[in-house]
């Protein structure tokens, strides 16, 4: 692990490959799997805030799910998450033609009617981050759903912290994000430079 102030972050995030690809995958991390994407405290309060503009993004069975659960849903361990539609994929999820999960929240992003992306779990995925009592651990959260962003990121030679920089600099700040390279660079070990 390398250690940038309080965050500790995984060997395998920076020796892995990976670049989404949702041609291949379909967004299936946005479907599969048992709970919600993790929703940060200070998350809670914009989901609420933007579910108007977001709205109109979304499918009737993820409007349903929202009106009738919430915006975000505590799970069995008290921590926040969206909600899902009917148990399945999450409610902000919408569809394209071909079947591909993409986020409403993101599309309402992308046209302008909000300046919030997305939750940051789901931008720095396969990142996840775990509060530990002094530090945030950041570990790669490997799913075979996945082999193909693998496989992609492999012959691109995208190691997973550069695939989520944006994301990284988003929740961390671009100082971290430099400390993090700077630390890289001066690893003899790090075979990814």
């Amino acid at each position: 692990m390398i250690k940038i102030e309080d965050k500790l972050v995984a060997d395998d995030i920076i020796e892995n490959d990976f670049v989404c690809n949702l041609s291949a995958c379909k967004g299936a991390c946005c479907v599969q799997g048992d709970a919600g994407a993790p929703v940060e405290e200070s998350e809670e309060l914009i989901l609420e805030e933007i579910y108007s503009e977001v709205k109109p993004y979304l499918r009737n069975e993820g409007i349903k799910a929202i009106e009738g659960q919430g915006k975000t849903v505590r799970s069995s361990f008290d921590e926040l998450e969206t909600p899902l539609v009917n148990g399945e994929e999450c409610a902000y999820v919408t569809f394209d033609d071909q079947g591909t999960a993409l986020c409403g929240i993101e599309k309402a992003y992308r046209d302008g009617k909000i300046d919030f992306k997305k939750p940051i779990s789901c931008e720095l995925y396969p990142i996840r981050l775990t509060k530990l009592t002094s530090v945030i651990a950041l570990n790669y959260d490997r799913w075979d759903i996945c082999d193909p962003a693998c496989k992609l990121g492999d012959a691109l030679q995208v190691p997973i912290y550069k695939f989520a920089r944006e994301a990284l600099v988003r929740k961390f700040g671009k100082q971290w994000y430099q400390k993090l390279e700077n630390a890289l660079k001066e690893d003899p070990f790090d075979t990814k430079k």
